[in-house]
């Protein structure tokens, strides 16, 4: 009983950092709510995140980017170690990412090895949508919201904000009308 009591408590010390690890991602308060758009920057001397930064902020992709309720994650690999930030559309919400963070941030991506610049699309549900490796592929902020547009999600959002709410059905000839609480008369199959 001790030998299983020392066992479980030896594990529990070891697996639980990683645990919690997990817990520190910072993708995961976005899940449901915001589109992250990631932009891993795996040597320093690519432009990409500065020319992606400047992109965002001309007015017209600016207004994109909000109304498609995306947010900015930048991942830069200093002397220290990497460095990530939060950009959202509220002030409030932009935030330097903790070490921890910034690494559990670069695990849920699960990067592959390589170099140059890495931009991710993630959806609501949390998922990769869009990678791009800049160099070879190219920077294009349309690809990204050409890709958002195309989602259900997205669809169902601009669906919504577009169509009222239908009218009820007007009664056929002859009809009586429905009393309140009653249910619904059955409708005829057409073949």
């Amino acid at each position: 009983m001790l030998i299983r009591s020392l066992t479980l408590a030896t594990l529990m010390v070891f697996t639980g950092p990683l645990l919690a690890a997990d817990d520190t991602n910072p993708l995961k308060q976005d899940v449901g709510k915001a589109r992250p758009l990631v932009v891993v920057e795996l040597d320093s001397g690519n432009a990409t995140l500065t020319t992606l930064k400047k992109q965002l902020d001309e007015p017209a992709n600016k207004q994109a980017f909000e109304e498609r309720n995306m947010v900015f994650y930048t991942v830069k690999f200093g002397s220290i170690g990497a460095e990530g930030e939060k950009f959202a559309k509220d002030a409030k919400d932009n935030k330097k990412l903790t070490p921890p963070e910034t690494n559990a941030l670069i695990r849920a991506l699960k990067l592959g090895a390589g170099s140059g610049t890495k931009v991710i699309l993630v959806g609501k549900d949390g998922e990769k949508k869009l990678e791009k490796t800049v160099p070879p592929d190219t920077l294009d902020l349309k690809e990204f919201f050409s890709t958002i547009d195309q989602m259900p999600m997205a669809e169902k959002e601009t669906a919504a904000a577009a169509e009222p709410e239908p009218a009820a059905p007007a009664p056929a000839k002859g009809a009586k009308p429905a009393k309140a609480g009653s249910k619904p008369a059955p409708q005829q199959l057409d073949d």
